[in-house]
């Protein structure tokens, strides 16, 4: 059963030409196939994934929780439910630490 995107995506181009070509090959794979519909379904849960909330410099932010081969992997983005339509920009996905400072630099 097909679910019906609610949100528009916005992937910062550093995304696709740095932080993909970085993950192993499942996780780009699983980026198109299963994050990506995530986020445009119900981006505040991440659901089937788990996410949380952001504190400090990426308050406002959302941090998708990914653990794959031994390794602790984050998609940082931003839900933005105005002006219509509804959107998610994705800022950064990589290495949990790395992850994040990229998503810094690139917030704004």
């Amino acid at each position: 059963m097909a679910t019906t995107a609610k949100y528009q995506l916005q992937i910062n181009p550093l995304v696709i030409k740095v932080d993909l070509l970085e993950l192993p090959e499942d996780l780009q794979s699983d980026f198109n196939s299963l994050i990506k519909p995530a986020l445009q379904v119900n981006p505040a849960t991440g659901e089937p994934f788990d996410c949380h909330k952001l504190k400090g410099d990426l308050q406002g932010h959302h941090a998708l929780e990914i653990f794959y081969g031994g390794e602790a992997y984050r998609l940082v983005y931003r839900i933005y439910e105005k002006p219509a339509p509804k959107r998610v920009k994705i800022l950064s996905f990589g290495l949990h630490d790395p992850a994040y400072e990229k998503a810094k630099q690139r917030k704004g």
